[in-house]
C-alpha cells in the first residue's frame, strides 16, 4: 500500500524509477514536509519521489510535537490539491469531489463515484493513478485509514448574503486555520531548502507578485532586506519586466501567485528565467504553468474554497512561507543578519 502522499513508483534493482509529474527525474528515498506527521505504515520496499515523500516515511512512525492528529488528514488533502493543478478535466471533477467530501468517496464505489462527479468509471481510477496511488482501491483504503484517527476536513460553505458577523468572523478563521493546516502537507523540505541556499547566495532578489499575491511580495522585500538581502519589489507590470530583463545568473525572482497561471506573472517569470536568474515560485498547484517554469516550487496546497475565502486562504499560507525563508535565512546566516539590524538603527521609530 502506497502511503497517503507519496506518489508510488516502480524501481528496477539499482532503485531507478521513470519521471514523476512534474517531468522531473526522482529517486528512491525518503524526505519530510515542512511539518511531518505522525503515522505508522508497513514496511513494504517502495521507491518513493524525492518531490513527492514529503509526510510519511515507510516502516516507522513520525512524531510531531507542532501537529497534533486531528491535522493529519487536513495536511493529506493539501498535498492531494497541491499536485492536481494538471488533470484533465474529468480527473480534476472526482479530486474536487475527493477534497469536498473524502468520506463520500472512501464509502462509494467506483460507478457511484463517477455518477456524483459526472465521469465516467475508468476516469475516477484515472485520478487516483494521477495523484500517486495505484487505483481507487488503494485510494480508499487510505481514506479508511484516516477515518479511523481524525476527523473529516470540509470546505467552509459559501457565506450567505444574510450571515452573521459572527459567522463571517468564524469562516475566516476557520479559511486561514486549514490554510495552515494544508501548507504542512504541500510545502517540500528539499526544495523549501534549495529556496533558501538560493537567496542566500543571490546578488539581488526581485519579488513580484499580481493582485492579492502583490501584498505577498511586497511583505518578501521587506522581510528580506531586514536579513540582509538585497531585494527589489516592483508593482509596476512593465518596470518590472524591464528590470526582470535585465537580470541575469546569480540573481533570483520570487514570483507568487496562487494560481500559477496569472499571465503578468508568467511573463515576468518567463523573462528573468530567460534572462538566467533563478526563479523560485510561491503558489498553490504543482504542475501548473508558474510551478513547471520555476527552479524551485513552494506549493502550499489548500482545498478550494468560496469565492469570498479563496484568496485569504492561500495568502496566508504564502505568508508563511515567506516568514520561514526568512527565519531560516536569519539563522543560517547570523553575521549579515547582524548587520541589517545595524543598518536599521537609526529609522525613525513611529508611534
Amino acid at each position: 500500500m502506497t502511503d497517503f502522499v507519496q506518489g508510488r513508483r516502480d524501481c528496477g534493482a539499482d532503485g531507478a524509477r521513470s519521471n514523476d509529474g512534474n517531468g522531473a527525474a526522482g529517486s528512491c528515498g525518503h524526505g519530510n514536509s515542512l511539518l511531518s506527521v505522525a503515522w505508522t505504515l508497513p514496511a513494504r520496499p517502495l521507491c518513493i519521489s524525492s518531490s513527492e515523500s514529503n509526510i510519511l516515511q515507510m516502516g516507522q512512525e513520525i512524531s510531531n510535537a507542532v501537529s497534533d492528529v486531528a491535522d493529519r488528514l487536513g495536511q493529506w488533502l493539501g498535498h492531494i490539491q497541491s499536485r492536481s493543478g494538471d488533470l484533465a478535466a474529468s480527473e480534476q471533477r472526482v479530486v474536487s469531489l475527493l477534497l469536498a467530501d473524502p468520506l463520500f468517496v472512501g464509502a462509494s464505489t467506483t460507478a457511484q463515484v463517477a455518477a456524483r462527479a459526472g465521469v465516467s468509471p475508468p476516469s475516477v481510477v484515472r485520478a487516483a493513478r494521477a495523484i500517486g496511488f495505484s487505483g481507487f482501491t488503494e485510494l480508499k483504503i487510505e481514506i479508511a485509514r484516516a477515518r479511523g484517527t481524525t476527523r473529516f476536513f470540509a470546505p467552509p460553505d459559501v457565506l450567505a448574503a444574510d450571515a452573521t458577523s459572527g459567522a463571517v468572523l468564524e469562516t475566516a478563521i476557520r479559511t486561514g486555520t486549514d490554510a495552515l493546516t494544508a501548507l504542512a502537507g504541500a510545502v517540500e523540505l528539499a526544495a523549501f531548502d534549495k529556496a533558501v541556499e538560493t537567496i542566500l547566495s543571490a546578488r539581488q532578489v526581485l519579488a513580484f507578485g499580481a493582485g492579492p499575491s502583490s501584498t505577498v511580495a511586497a511583505d518578501a522585500v521587506f522581510r528580506l532586506r531586514a536579513v540582509g538581502v538585497t531585494t527589489i519589489g516592483i508593482p509596476d507590470y512593465l518596470s518590472a519586466m524591464i528590470a526582470a530583463r535585465l537580470l541575469g545568473p546569480g540573481d533570483v525572482v520570487i514570483a507568487v501567485s496562487s494560481t500559477g497561471r496569472t499571465a503578468t506573472t508568467l511573463a515576468i517569470a518567463d523573462a528573468a528565467s530567460s534572462a538566467g536568474a533563478s526563479l523560485v515560485a510561491v503558489t498553490n498547484q504543482y504542475g501548473t504553468p508558474l510551478a513547471t517554469l520555476a527552479d524551485i516550487a513552494l506549493a502550499v496546497g489548500g482545498a478550494p474554497l468560496p469565492a469570498q475565502m479563496a484568496a485569504a486562504g492561500s495568502r496566508l499560507a504564502q505568508l508563511v512561507v515567506i516568514d520561514a525563508l526568512v527565519a531560516a535565512i536569519a539563522l543560517r546566516d547570523p553575521e549579515r543578519n547582524q548587520r541589517a539590524e545595524r543598518a536599521g538603527i537609526d529609522l525613525p521609530d513611529i508611534h
